[in-house]
Formats: structure tokens, C-alpha cells, sequence
């Protein structure tokens, strides 16, 4: 569905054995990105930022937004494997991705099974790493504005906070987040957002050019799940943001995408 008014094309596509929500916005080469534990959070000023340049990807994954859950999948690993195969039947690649949270363990784990479909991999405040010091925040235990708001250093001074959490959400976007929990569940509860293997597979990715976006006061996924990232991929780089939570593609959405574009050029 288009309008005038939206930057973005949607569409559903049937694609390896499914029907898959996507949303495509943009002009340049393709960037695919894939969005984290809540759903996609609409159309941000980082995705117009990218869009200038980039024809930006946006698949909502399995079980989230208007994609059809697959039940046989419920690991991340699985997830990982359907990906890879829905990328070769679209035709999409080899591109650059970027992921958010458990979108950057999602594209983390597709790059160990198979880099070839990627040219640079920028994994932003990554879960699937047990952090060597603190732990991944329990987001089961709260509602999801709860979740929201944690997951922010300063929610008041982002601008874009309220559009991202309402102070009365609405009941579609409610319905949105229960529904994405309900499918992150299914895919990270055991072990918790994390696969215990993964920091020995990361160097499969030691020839792909991979940037790691942390920012220092995240409450989500703590800096030192980072650090184990950088040291686990040879070669990659670690981009640290100061007064800045899980999101720094919107609380310092300057500097985020000084280097991210500065990387993907």
C-alpha cells in the first residue's frame, strides 16, 4: 500500500514458504535493515537520513507486524536459516544490513552461517551475547512503555521518544507490541536473548567489514556484550556514543549516523 504522503512502498511478499510484511523507502543502493525486539518503529528520522542515499529493506521478521509466524522456527538460529534462504529467493545481495538489538544478533548470526549475501554488517547494540559483566534487561518482567523507557538514557530530551512511545498508545500499537514480545519470546526466552556459541563462531566474519554501534549507558544489553563482539570479530570497529541508551540510531541519531554513513561510504 502506497500514499502520496508516506516516504515507504508496503507490500506483503510470499517468500520462502511464508508471507513477509516489507516496506521499501528511498534511492541508491540497497541497504537492508532489520528492526529489533518490539517491531519495526515506523519511519524515523534515521531512515530518512539513509534514505537520501540508500534504497532501504525493511522486512518485518516472522510473527511480527502483518508476517505470518512460522512455526517450526523458534530459535534465532532457525530464524537465521530462513532468512538466508528468503534473501536467495528475493535476490537480494550481496548489500550492506544493519540490525537493531535482536535484529543485529539476528544479522550476526545469518553473517556466521553464510557472510557471502553481505558487503559491510553494522550491528547496533546487539543482543546474543551473555555480557561478561551486568545482564540482558528482563523484558518480560514490565510492559512494553516500560521496556520502551528503559531502554533510553534521557527519554525527555529524544524527540523522537514520544512518537515512539506515546504516553497513551494507541490500542494498534499496543496490539503491536504484545504481539512482537510474544514472537521474541518464542525466539531468544531460552537461553535469554543470547546463544551461548556465538562469540566462537564471529570469526567467520573476519572479511567482512563490520562496524558495532554501543551506547555507554545502555540498560539493555551492557556495553561489555559490545566489547566481546569487537573481540570476537577480527578487525571490526567499536563505535561507542556517551549519554546514550540502547537506541543510538534515535537518542544520538547525529553521531550515529556520522559514523554509519561514514562506514557504509
Amino acid at each position: 500500500m502506497t500514499t502520496s504522503t508516506e516516504p515507504w512502498t508496503e507490500e506483503i511478499v510470499e517468500v520462502a514458504g511464508t508471507r513477509l510484511q516489507l516496506l521499501k523507502g528511498g534511492s541508491g543502493e540497497p541497504l537492508v535493515i532489520l528492526h529489533d525486539e518490539l517491531g519495526h518503529p515506523g519511519w524515523l528520522r534515521f531512515h530518512e537520513v539513509l534514505a537520501q542515499r540508500h534504497t532501504l529493506y525493511i522486512p518485518l521478521h516472522p510473527g511480527f507486524g502483518t508476517s505470518e509466524r512460522l512455526e517450526w522456527v523458534t530459535n534465532m538460529r532457525d530464524l537465521a536459516g530462513w532468512y538466508l534462504d528468503a534473501l536467495d529467493e528475493l535476490g537480494w545481495g550481496p548489500m550492506p544490513v544493519i540490525g537493531f538489538s535482536l535484529g543485529a544478533w539476528l544479522a550476526a548470526e545469518m553473517a556466521t552461517m553464510c557472510p557471502a549475501p553481505f558487503t559491510r554488517l553494522v550491528l547496533v547494540s546487539a543482543m546474543g551475547i551473555r555480557p561478561p559483566a551486568g545482564y540482558i534487561y528482563d523484558m518480560f518482567l514490565e510492559v512494553a512503555k516500560q521496556y520502551l523507557t528503559a531502554s533510553y538514557f534521557n527519554p525527555a530530551a529524544t524527540p523522537e521518544f514520544q512518537k515512539i512511545c506515546p504516553d497513551t498508545p494507541t490500542p494498534e500499537q499496543a496490539e503491536a507490541w504484545e504481539m512482537a514480545r510474544e514472537e521474541a519470546c518464542r525466539l531468544g526466552w531460552r537461553p535469554y536473548m543470547h546463544y551461548p556459541s556465538l562469540p566462537h563462531l564471529l570469526r567467520r566474519l573476519r572479511k567482512l567489514p563490520t562496524l558495532i554501534v554501543w551506547g555507554r549507558q545502555d540498560a539493555i544489553v551492557p556495553l561489555s556484550a559490545g566489547e566481546v563482539y569487537q573481540a570476537s570479530i577480527p578487525g571490526s570497529q567499536l563505535v561507542i556514543l556517551d549519554n546514550c541508551g540502547h537506541h543510538p540510531e534515535i537518542e544520538q541519531s547525529d553521531e550515529f549516523l556520522r559514523h554509519v554513513q561514514a562506514f557504509l561510504s
